[in-house]
């Protein structure tokens, strides 16, 4: 694994403000990993239940820590699914989502 490219893993929570008002916030990490294209059966099957699957990104275990949301080049993604595979390392495959707001 290469590990010569930077994601964004982005957990939110829900914080009520002074007026009572609940608002979201969110913590971003940067983490370093491997991006990959889905393969052909991830996509079928992903496409099947309705998922628009475009990207894998293999991380370490312990650099994930639950999020829904990574951002890569710029580019939010929701994270639909995991798969823990050898040597520590985790993979995340990640969807175009409508909803899943872009950073910039």
């Amino acid at each position: 694994m290469d590990r010569s490219e930077i994601i964004y893993l982005i957990s939110t929570r829900q914080k009520q403000d002074d007026l009572g008002q609940w608002l979201t916030e969110e913590a971003v990490r940067p983490v370093f990993c491997d991006v990959r294209s889905v393969s052909y059966s991830e996509w079928f099957e992903a496409g099947r239940n309705g998922m628009k699957p475009e990207l894998s990104f293999v991380i370490y275990q312990y650099d994930y820590d639950g999020e829904k949301i990574v951002e890569y080049q710029g580019k939010r993604y929701g994270i639909y699914r995991t798969y823990v595979g050898t040597n520590d390392r985790l993979e995340l495959y990640a969807e175009s989502k409508g909803g899943v707001k872009s950073g910039k």
